[in-house]
């Protein structure tokens, strides 16, 4: 969500801070500001919208100063406005915050009593009232900082500067992501890599708990307890080029074409000789597939679609029982952990609030291991996990997830295919599985040249205000994410549903302004499907069917699109290309954010 940028260097350092916020747009964010130390004191500049309006007022007012913090806000308390934009200031102390400061409202009542007055409504201005009150009594901003934490209660991710200590800064995380980046002659703090990448690729990956003090010349952490700590230097692959568009008009379109390259590297190095590795898993992971005996599976948003995916296929071919279910619903019940069951999160970034408590809460709850799905290897959910399979999707800049989702899908294909071969798969379903995931590349690179197609498609949805998008067994997920991706970046209203449930009431909105995209890959509930789509089609509502080589000739009256011919495993991934270049050049013709739709954050990093 919010964007955290802090630099101390030798250098006019303004600049740098709102490049690294730009870096940070795809993120979500509602407001910018960035605070510097000059000769005068703390100055600041705020502005509500993007990041270009910041950059405006900079042009206009000229400051320059070797040690600032910036940041980009989405907003939790209090409406987007300059007023509430963060940096926030307390005397000598500037502050950014990501996160969530739940007892806000005491800590609020308690610092008015004292004296001080409030400009925002935000949690977050508590946090830098709270520092300069304890300035008064500790030697240095580091000790100041320290001494507030423990009040904090919730989640966050901060970082402070003070005009009595020119060129230090402070940072802290408990519960959202905060990184240390290394360079020559200047130190940094971001939330997320990608706002240093072009200032450096050495970075510290600061575990919970952790303090930091950042000058221009080293980088000191600290535990919980204060002790100082070594924190692995780590180098990032990652290219300052890889979040850009290149010749894409947005973000979007870019990671959709650039799926099969993103699968091929999530399946490289992990079958052998037409088989599944399970040491993937895990050196011990031939023994612990052995013991399960359930699998639980939780997750948020697309990742959630890809659990649903993955309990089909869980359940089918390991003849398993598997429950999949959304994070923010799971940590707020009393789930029955049964006996080697063995709990699976998904997650893109790795710091989702939700699934992250989840883990947590999974972990104390008599689970068999704790395996991770996710993008980011150096993230908090991977860290938390005794068990890691990594996506290889590389960057994903556009809010509306296109291969992430697919390199999930991959991944978790791979960890069924190997769970069920433990389990005693029949050897020539367990062999064609895997063939499938080798071809999905290939399979999607071929889906990939409908685009022209899908686009003069468009047309047709974009005075829609509604639509509908049925699908059956693995492909009932993959029509609930066409769904949510039309929603995200068009703003047309959209809903999935199981293609049987039809009768039971969705048919009633059914009529030629209603649009209904339907998912049909030649598998055993292919008949089933078609049969619900007469029944769409006797009611005049207007088809748009994704159907495989082998069932397009059958479905009649309707704007069909053929598909590439694949099995169990690849179809889902492969019929979820479509429904992205569908919602994609809808959003265009709308004319739409692409890739930052209103209200909506890249990585969710609060409750």
């Amino acid at each position: 969500m919010c964007g955290i940028v802090g630099i101390s260097a030798h250098r006019d350092v303004v600049q740098s801070l709102i490049s690294g916020l730009k870096s940070l747009e795809y993120r979500g964010y509602d407001s910018a500001g960035i605070a510097v130390l000059t000769g005068s004191g703390i100055e600041r500049l705020r502005a509500k919208g993007k990041v270009q309006a910041l950059e405006d007022l900079h042009a206009a007012s000229g400051i320059d100063g070797h040690v600032g913090i910036a940041h980009t806000r989405w907003a939790t308390h209090g409406v987007p406005s300059e007023a509430n934009a963060h940096p926030h200031v307390s005397g000598p102390v500037s502050v950014v915050h990501n996160g969530i400061i739940e007892n806000h409202a005491e800590l609020r009542a308690e610092l008015r009593e004292a004296g001080y007055a409030f400009s925002s409504q935000t949690d977050s201005e508590v946090i830098a009232h709270l520092i300069a009150h304890a300035l008064r009594d500790q030697p240095d901003l580091l000790a100041a900082v320290r001494s507030v934490l423990p009040r904090l209660h919730g989640a966050y991710s901060i970082a402070v500067m003070s005009s009595d200590e020119p060129g230090v800064l402070v940072g802290a995380r408990l519960g959202s992501p905060l990184v240390a980046g290394l360079g020559v002659g200047e130190q940094y703090l971001a939330s997320d890599i990608h706002a240093l990448l072009p200032m450096t690729r050495r970075f510290i990956y600061l575990a919970e708990g952790d303090v930091v003090r950042a000058t221009r010349d080293e980088v000191a952490v600290f535990d919980l307890d204060g002790r100082p700590v070594e924190r692995e230097v780590r180098e990032s692959h990652f290219s300052a080029d890889a979040v850009e568009r290149g010749e894409y008009r947005h973000y979007m379109l870019k990671e959709i074409h650039e799926q099969p390259q993103a699968l091929a590297d999530t399946l490289e190095g992990r079958i052998s000789g037409g088989r599944v590795l399970t040491q993937i898993l895990g050196v011990d992971a031939d023994a612990l597939l052995a013991q399960t005996e359930a699998v639980h599976i939780v997750a948020c948003g697309t990742s959630y679609h890809a659990g649903l995916v993955a309990r089909y296929w869980i359940e089918s071919l390991a003849g398993i029982p598997c429950t999949a279910e959304i994070a923010s619903e799971y940590r707020y019940r009393n789930p029955v952990v049964r006996p080697g069951t063995l709990f699976v999160s998904i997650s893109q970034s790795g710091e989702t609030a939700d699934t992250l408590a989840a883990l947590k809460l999974a972990k104390a709850r008599g689970y068999l291991a704790q395996l991770a799905v996710c993008n980011v290897p150096e993230s908090s959910i991977v860290r938390e996990s005794s068990l890691v399979l990594m996506t290889r999707a590389g960057p994903e800049i556009g809010v509306a997830s296109t291969k992430a989702f697919t390199t999930q899908l991959a991944a978790l294909g791979l960890f069924a295919l190997a769970f069920a071969h433990a389990k005693g798969l029949d050897e020539a379903r367990y062999l064609d599985g895997v063939r499938q995931l080798e071809q999905l590349p290939g399979l999607v690179a071929e889906t990939l040249k409908l685009d022209a197609e899908i686009e003069a498609l468009a047309a047709d949805f974009a005075d829609k205000q509604h639509a509908l998008f049925l699908g059956r067994g693995t492909h009932w997920p993959v029509a609930m994410e066409g769904a949510l991706k039309l929603k995200e970046i068009s703003y047309i209203h959209a809903e999935a549903y199981a293609a049987g449930e039809l009768k039971h009431g969705p048919l009633a909105l059914v009529d030629a302004d209603m649009p209904v995209i339907a998912v049909a890959p030649n598998d055993a509930l292919i008949d089933k499907l078609l049969s619900n789509l007469e029944e769409v089609r006797t009611r005049g509502g207007e088809l748009y069917v994704f159907a495989d080589h082998d069932v397009g000739s059958r479905v009649d009256d309707s704007r069909t699109l053929v598909m590439p011919a694949c099995g169990e495993i690849a179809a889902p991934v492969v019929s979820t290309i479509p429904l992205q270049l569908l919602s994609y050049h809808v959003a265009v013709l709308r004319g739409t954010d692409v890739d930052q739709p209103r209200n909506l954050a890249k990585s969710v990093t609060v409750e």
